[in-house]
């Protein structure tokens, strides 16, 4: 019994530090924009505690959308009480400012503070994990490596179960679920299908019969998602064209200056519905590239297999000095924004495809090739060269079953963060 209170007591310490620091950083931020209806913070401390903030432990990214929603609403609340009590547009000018500061400071904080809380043990949950051995082993790794969630692996005490249906009977299943829920403990049930994003699913529920029903939908093939992907890749495009200008005048100049040969590599891939298109990046390699390349390999023969494995070399000789560094940062897709506003590539999206690799993607051609590639990907987010072929399009094809505008901007950020680092950049 003792326990149980333990556990419920180190849950409201933590709800309580972290709604209190919410608070304390709404009301700066109300100071440093000179508001004074502090009624607002409330609004959106209830907002808060409405997306569950304080009282589930999310991974940061989901946590991030949640707080952002929580942001929007509160705004279009606040908007309307405003416009009906009829307050001056410089208020209104102030408080917009005060959202929008919110949705970068609060996120930050967070990230912060539950660094610092998350150090200690006492504020971690224990987590026990049942079912399949693979699995479990990849939750323990997710649990170490993401600190976020502030969890840790534990056999003997915890506060939360973790169960895997993968290759447990439907019996033992629900006898392990009956059994941890009489614990006391909080369950949490994986579901088999590992392809598909529950987390954006709407559920079903037929009361008289008490079944559930998931709703399953190809996310990326659906034609308002479409529509909604294609007009925030022609207004962002058209927004960062001309900035790109000064970097591409300086980037022309050094591959000029590195070797002989054009500006621009213009090579034919796959696109969407199987059709060709010139994808445009800046040039990496030597003109003379391909007599390079067979000397090198004569006297590498091991190359041969690590391609055909990753369709990539380990050391290809055709690369220039200056293509090494465009390729550890990526600037050299840079002019994929062409391809952008020419309405043949996405932002994000499966990797453009050379066309000799349609046949290696096998049965996931059809589905992959139904979208516009794109200068980034969930692949180059999770491990670029390290990945196989094929673990690179299981991953496309988790994207587009599962995309989300909010994916999409996830997968921007994060390739920010990749390519700062040149992790897995070759």
């Amino acid at each position: 019994m003792s326990g149980c209170y333990n556990k419920r007591m180190k849950k409201y310490i933590l709800y309580f530090i972290l709604f209190s620091i919410d608070s304390l950083i709404l009301l700066g931020l109300m100071h440093i924009f000179d508001i004074g209806l502090y009624e607002i913070v409330i609004i959106m401390l209830i907002f808060f505690s409405y997306e569950g903030i304080y009282t589930q432990r999310y991974d940061f990214w989901q946590e991030t959308k949640k707080i952002f929603k929580a942001i929007f609403y509160s705004y279009l609340l606040v908007l309307t009480i405003l416009l009906f009590f009829k307050h001056s547009v410089d208020d209104i000018k102030s408080i917009l400012l005060f959202f929008i500061a919110s949705m970068f400071i609060v996120p930050i904080s967070k990230r912060v503070i539950k660094r610092i809380l998350y150090y200690s043990d006492f504020f971690r949950q224990k987590v026990l994990i049942k079912g399949n051995s693979q699995q479990i082993k990849q939750f323990k790794k997710e649990i170490r490596l993401n600190w976020y969630l502030g969890q840790i692996y534990s056999e003997d005490e915890y506060d939360s179960v973790i169960i895997t249906s993968k290759d447990i009977g439907i019996d033992l299943f629900n006898k392990m679920i009956s059994e941890y829920l009489d614990d006391k403990s909080e369950v949490y049930v994986v579901p088999y299908i590992t392809d598909i994003n529950f987390a954006s699913s709407n559920i079903l529920e037929y009361s008289n019969i008490r079944i559930n029903a998931l709703k399953i939908e190809n996310k990326l093939l659906i034609e308002q998602n479409i529509w909604i992907k294609n007009s925030f890749d022609y207004i962002l495009g058209y927004t960062i064209f001309p900035i790109l200008l000064v970097p591409h005048l300086f980037i022309s100049i050094l591959i000029k200056l590195d070797s002989k040969g054009n500006i621009f590599f213009k090579q034919r891939r796959l696109g969407k519905n199987s059709t060709t298109f010139k994808c445009y990046k800046y040039r990496t390699m030597y003109e003379n590239g391909d007599e390079l390349l067979k000397e090198y390999l004569a006297k590498n023969p091991d190359e041969i297999k690590y391609y055909e494995k990753y369709h990539k070399y380990k050391n290809d000789p055709r690369i220039t000095k200056i293509g090494k560094i465009l390729r550890a940062t990526s600037l050299d897709e840079l002019p994929q924004i062409v391809n952008i506003l020419r309405r043949e590539m996405s932002f994000v999206g499966p990797r453009p495809y050379m066309i000799e690799e349609g046949e290696a993607l096998g049965e996931n051609q059809n589905l992959i090739l139904k979208v516009k590639p794109g200068i980034t990907g969930l692949w180059q987010v999770s491990g670029r060269n390290k990945l196989t072929f094929k673990q690179r399009n299981d991953l496309e094809i988790w994207y587009i079953k599962n995309w989300s505008l909010w994916f999409d901007f996830v997968i921007m950020i994060k390739t920010i963060k990749v390519v700062l680092s040149k992790v897995g950049a070759k």
